[in-house]
């Protein structure tokens, strides 16, 4: 341990926690080929909000561009995104170009650990040669490789990198025990030694599609009960009654996770010659419930009895979850582009989202809350604080006469929305 020098190649939302980490315990190699990111970072300040300017501040790690200065370092943890195109394509283009920067970097005897997420197999078939070809070394006798499927939670301060149990795996035996170790050194939840490369990587794509699989039969129980005039909420709340009953809620289902990881286990399966059935369906259900929740948006202006064309709705909330200014795969654009459709005039606002990244991403100019119009109705589509410290009489200014409110998180208490006078409509 005490000649290990670790890098950690990406530093986003998953990267620099990892790095941060080890950098609090000795020198660490920050590579990230953002050069801006970089002199972000060199300033003292993660702008994901995932580390405080203080942690910044107590960590050693020479945060680079160049290539390079990865030569530092024997230990090597890729961190970087892996998205799926606009077909769910598995789009392994970054893991894959982070995979050839390292290898230009490896040296014999170093150690290679993906934290990315991948499907069964991607570390060993598709990586390896990568790395084989960049540095002219060979697999299990130069140099080794592991996975450790990263657990990063955007905004959650609780189960933080440090504190949950981290699966890890290696090649073989021997590196399967160093790359405990390297972990180990840092972390104060432990490690759960995976048998095989391809099991742990298994793991982490089945982790988040079980969630995606269980929000999206809540979802779907949402769009049954809408019908049916009975309120969600209510249902949920009794059948929770239940010892075992699996608390999920309906929602949008976005992010880097829980609305991706899926479409990596569905490609392998493809690949092998089984199409899965309940995955997909799963995906189909959580990837429609921005058009549902727009349509019904629209159904409860129309009952209260205004125009649709021309009308404006205010949308509370851009990122893919609560306080955290994480706007990939956020599926309120479907929102929104759905009411755009039907001629509805939509303004956005965000306290957490950087105007600048919601233009690129999604074309959209995020309003201030101040200079926030009046509205026909507002949808609460992210519970941030912010929003959730509004009164109901609040919420009811930013809208004109006879106000529609649709809460998609279901975050205020509905009896009060209703006694200042409003329609409401929550999933």
């Amino acid at each position: 341990m005490k000649n290990i020098t670790v890098s950690v190649v990406g530093l986003g939302y998953v990267g620099l926690p990892v790095a941060v980490a080890f950098g609090k315990k000795k020198l660490t190699i920050g590579f990230d080929i953002n050069k801006t990111r970089i002199e972000e970072l060199k300033k003292g300040h993660d702008r994901t909000n995932e580390v405080t300017d203080a942690d910044l501040k107590t960590a050693n790690i020479e945060y680079t561009s160049d290539i390079a200065v990865l030569k530092k370092a024997n230990f090597h943890i890729v961190a970087v995104p892996t998205p799926v195109d606009k077909a769910n394509v598995p789009d392994m283009g970054l893991v894959l170009r982070a995979s050839e920067t390292v290898g230009k970097a490896l040296k014999k005897g170093d150690i290679v650990v993906y934290e990315s997420t991948v499907y069964p197999g991607a570390t060993e078939d598709d990586c390896v040669p990568v790395l084989e070809k960049a540095s002219g070394l060979k697999c299990g006798k130069d140099f080794k490789v592991g996975y450790s499927p990263e657990r990063i939670n955007p905004g959650d301060k609780e189960h933080t990198f440090t504190k949950i149990l981290k699966v890890v795996s290696g090649q073989d035996a021997q590196t399967l025990d160093t790359v405990a170790k390297v972990y180990n050194s840092v972390l104060t939840g432990g490690v759960h030694k995976a048998p095989s490369i391809k099991v742990a990587e298994a793991a982490k794509v089945i982790e988040n599609s079980q969630r995606d699989i269980n929000i999206a039969f809540i979802n779907e129980l949402a769009m049954i009960f809408d019908r049916l005039g009975i309120d969600t909420q209510a249902v949920l709340e009794a059948a929770g009654t239940k010892w075992n009953f699996l608390k999920f809620k309906p929602g949008l289902v976005g992010g880097h996770c829980i609305g991706v990881d899926p479409y990596y286990l569905t490609h392998k399966a493809a690949s092998v010659g089984y199409i899965p059935q309940v995955i997909l369906a799963g995906r189909r259900i959580n990837d429609s419930m921005g058009k549902f929740i727009a349509q019904r948006t629209v159904k409860e202006m129309i009952k209260a009895g205004h125009s649709i064309k021309g009308s404006t709705v205010t949308v509370l909330g851009l990122t893919f979850k609560e306080n955290c200014p994480d706007l990939r795969n956020s599926k309120v654009i479907d929102i929104i582009r759905e009411l755009q459709d039907y001629g509805i005039i939509v303004q956005v606002t965000d306290p957490e989202a950087d105007p600048k990244e919601a233009m690129h991403e999604y074309g959209v100019t995020l309003t201030p809350f101040k200079k926030l119009k009046p509205a026909t109705a507002v949808i609460l589509a992210v519970a941030h604080k912010a929003y959730l410290n509004l009164h109901p009489c609040e919420l009811q200014r930013l809208m004109r006469k006879s106000p529609v409110f649709v809460d998609v998180k279901a975050a205020f208490d509905l009896n009060d929305l209703e006694k200042v006078g409003m329609t409401v409509w929550r999933l």
